[in-house]
């Protein structure tokens, strides 16, 4: 972009724009304002909310959730020998021969004994509890001398951790409940990540699962986040769905009901007064019933044998068979001790289709469902829990930090505002600002003032009405001027209101510093109709406008003796804080991108800098071309088409041609850029923030619309959502003919193809009968630009502001009324970068 004064939009919504320093009142609006959320804002804070308080808790759940998955290797790596024992040429003893052993060594009654069909693996006994228990104890005996297995070690620990997963450590029935609580909370982290980051091209599966590891700092925190968030959500919806199952009775009991499973008996109470004496049951011999099972059951893996308790009870089996689909797919048969004879015989897969439903809640929350492989997939899925706080709590102190670093200049006016307290009404320091140069102005202004013991409210004009002027007596407004005479973007709606307003100013008193460029036929244009309109409403000047041509200290002196006067107390001058200074660059490269083109020439200008050199996407260049008069020396502005990383600074230059002799026709800085400087020459050029048309690096959705040589904002904004994975991109962007104009199209159908543009719109004004613009293009897609308004998208415009940009504001006007395009502008949503 080739312009002696580059413009760009109003700055997003921030903290800076509106923070009085001495009422409350305007403190208070807006922090009503900010409750103005869309839902997509909404589900945002949701997500963050829930994720730094119950996501922390849910690392545990995590963490012990990896540690339980595979604990049988790990406890039979900790303790050889135990859970399995070498193989002998001989039987295993019977469940009823390892029962008599068991009793007659630990004189305790055996309750259930659990059988393995892999030779060598040792069977587990299960004692009857004893009062007060809900379990017995058990033991591992050896399968062919009955002798008892030495106690695991590190069993305990597991069985503590079992306890942190399932209960958090608390007592067993409040601590499922909250274990529940929390699985929702996982459930709602997972739906709502899952909505945030919805792309608007869903099916293409690249640009769920893609993961860039070459992004640095906060982008690749985000991507790292999202995407890993994809891969783990299935998992997690069915880790959360199965633990609901077992934390809530009503939830399991209706869910059982449905499956056609028989109600589960309430614990048994404790009664009261002195245990009855029991007398010891007699031995039940289970050899006929074990033979007669193994005769009938077929080929199994496991099978738990349930001893009767008392003469006359059946023998309950409960068993795996070696082609069961999953571990809880088990069988049942109840068999008479006496002879064998079998008196129920209930196999898994007669069961209910419900039923066999419900069998499988386990075996998918615990991955074994699926195998190994699922067993794997749910430890680095359980792992992945710390991952997402860690990167959760890194974004959110990002945002926090980044909240700071914009409020910082604030808070050192406000540290002075004590100090004023009780000097009477504050002043009002107001700002138009475009670039942000008239804010970063009034800022110094009102700290100044501070100083000097006044009071000051320091507000945008774009958070102001004229009928709330009425309440100060006096006004410091810093006014750029945008284009020829218009006022900046975030402001015209002030201005509308002022230039219809009724409402008298007379009690007010105003001094006015006007920014502009005497480049521009309407120098100061908006200042000076501003001026016009305050004194038309009976306000009073405190002193004629001032008039600023770029950073010209002499009228910023005048700026600070006017200060003074104000505060009744000396003041240092008011000085324009440079954001960087000059370095010298060399040209790498130039490349024409549009041969035979009906338009001027438009090229592709590479420059090389001083190594580390940083900026963010939508900010500018700033060159001073070598050679020439004052008016060569005049500081040329150009949007950034690159990011650091790309490691040179990128233009688009469109080659300016004029019938006159001058400079041989060509532009001043466009004819040295694009035709007379031999690559290798140098320049001065200074990187200049452009906060007006910072880049959404969060997950809402961008529509962009350019033309020409504007792309080049645009492709600097779509190079840092790309390497911050955020593909919900609209490019909206406009040439000649396609021919001969299609520039940067192999990077522009390369974003396409990869899903990182969502939708691609080229309009070719010369192609066909009918012209067409973009704006054009935005009106027949009105339909499409309410949804994406909707769910909370941000417009950014780039390119001629007499033509495209002019063309594209009547067309919001048109589809969004007045009403709906301020507010677009106040929230920070209409961003322009337009020459």
């Amino acid at each position: 972009m080739n312009t002696a004064s580059t413009a760009a939009s109003l700055p997003s919504a921030r903290a800076s724009d509106s923070v009085p320093l001495a009422t409350v009142q305007p403190e208070t609006r807006q922090r009503t304002a900010r409750w103005n959320w869309t839902w997509k804002q909404v589900w945002f804070q949701l997500h963050w909310l829930i994720g730094i308080t119950a996501g922390t808790v849910l690392v545990i759940i995590g963490l012990s959730g990896a540690t339980l998955a595979f604990k049988d290797e790990i406890l039979d790596l900790l303790n050889p020998g135990v859970r399995h024992v070498t193989v002998e040429n001989k039987a295993v003893l019977t469940p009823a021969q390892l029962s008599r052993i068991a009793e007659r060594e630990h004189g305790q009654k055996v309750a259930s004994i659990t059988m393995y069909a892999q030779a060598g693996a040792v069977p587990r006994l299960f004692f009857a509890p004893k009062e007060g228990q809900r379990r017995g104890e058990s033991i591992y005996i050896h399968p062919y001398t009955g002798a008892t297995q030495p106690a695991l070690q590190g069993a305990e620990f597991f069985e503590w951790t079992e306890s942190l997963h399932r209960w958090l450590l608390l007592p067993r029935e409040p601590g499922r409940k909250v274990a529940g609580a929390l699985a929702l909370c996982l459930l709602g982290l997972a739906l709502s990540g899952l909505y945030l980051r919805w792309p608007r091209r869903p099916l293409d599966w690249r640009t769920w699962l893609t993961f860039d590891p070459a992004l640095k700092g906060r982008s690749f925190l985000w991507n790292l986040h999202a995407v890993a968030g994809t891969w783990c959500l299935l998992v997690y919806l069915a880790l959360t769905i199965t633990g609901i199952y077992w934390s809530y009775d009503v939830v399991r009991d209706n869910i059982d009901a449905w499956a056609g499973k028989p109600p589960r008996e309430a614990p048994a109470q404790a009664k009261k007064g002195p245990p009855k004496v029991k007398k010891p049951a007699e031995a039940v011999d289970v050899s006929v019933a074990w033979d007669a099972f193994q005769h009938k059951a077929g080929a199994w893996t496991l099978a738990t044998v349930r001893m009767p308790v008392r003469a006359g009870d059946a023998v309950q089996v409960t068993w795996l068979a070696a082609d069961a689909p999953h571990e809880r797919a088990r069988n049942t048969m109840a068999l008479k001790a006496d002879d064998g004879s079998i008196t129920k015989d209930e196999r898994y897969g007669q069961q209910a289709l419900g039923s066999r439903l419900v069998s499988i809640i386990y075996p998918l929350h615990m991955g074994t469902y699926f195998g190994l492989p699922g067993r794997i997939i749910m430890l680095l899925a359980s792992l992945g829990l710390p991952l997402f706080a860690i990167t959760g709590w890194m974004l959110y102190l990002g945002r926090r930090k980044a909240k700071r670093a914009v409020q910082a200049q604030r808070a050192m006016l406000g540290a002075a505002a004590p100090a004023c307290a009780g000097a009477g009404l504050p002043t009002l320091v107001a700002y138009a600002s475009q670039s942000g140069q008239a804010e970063r102005l009034a800022l110094e202004s009102a700290r100044a003032l501070q100083q000097a013991g006044v009071p000051v409210d320091v507000r945008s004009l774009d958070q102001l009405t004229p009928a709330q002027l009425r309440q100060y007596e006096r006004a410091l407004i810093v006014a750029s001027t945008f284009g020829e005479g218009e006022a900046p973007d975030g402001t015209r709606r002030f201005a509308r209101l002022l230039q219809t307003g009724k409402d008298t100013l007379a009690s007010l008193e105003f001094g006015l510093l006007a920014l502009g460029d005497r480049h521009y036929s309407q120098f100061c244009g908006f200042g000076h109709a501003l001026n016009t309109q305050l004194l038309g409403l009976g306000a009073t000047s405190l002193f004629p406008l001032i008039e600023v041509d770029k950073h010209d200290p002499a009228a910023l002196a005048l700026w600070s003796q006017a200060l003074a006067q104000c505060s009744g107390s000396p003041i240092d001058a008011i000085v324009v804080q440079e954001t960087a200074s000059y370095a010298t660059w060399r040209l790498t490269r130039r490349v024409l991108l549009n041969p035979g083109s009906q338009g001027g020439q438009l090229y592709e200008i590479a420059l090389a800098g001083p190594a580390g050199a940083s900026w963010e996407a939508g900010a500018l260049a700033e060159i001073v071309i070598p050679g020439g008069d004052e008016q060569a020396h005049a500081p040329r502005s150009y949007s950034l088409a690159s990011l650091p990383g790309d490691g040179e600074i990128q233009l688009l230059v469109r080659q300016q041609r004029h019938d006159g002799l001058e400079n041989g026709g060509y532009g001043i800085a466009s004819g040295w850029l694009t035709h007379y400087a031999p690559v290798g020459s140098e320049l001065s050029l200074r990187l200049q923030a452009n906060p007006a048309f910072a880049p959404a690096l969060d997950d809402v959705p961008c529509i962009y619309l350019g033309n020409g040589s504007g792309l080049a904002g645009l492709r600097s904004h779509l190079r840092a959502r790309k390497e911050a994975g955020l593909a919900r991109n609209w490019l909206i962007f406009g040439e000649r003919q396609q021919a001969a104009d299609s520039i940067c199209a192999t990077e522009l159908e390369g974003w396409q193809n990869e899903g990182h543009l969502a939708r691609l719109d080229r309009v070719f004004s010369r192609d066909g009968t009918a012209q067409k613009y973009v704006q054009d293009c935005l009106r027949a897609n009105a339909t499409e630009l309410h949804a994406w308004l909707a769910d909370g998208a941000i417009v950014y415009v780039c390119g001629s502001l007499q033509g495209m940009a002019a063309g594209v504001d009547a067309v919001l006007l048109e589809l969004l009324g007045q009403d709906g395009l301020d507010a677009l502008m106040a929230e920070g949503r209409y961003r322009r970068d337009v020459y």
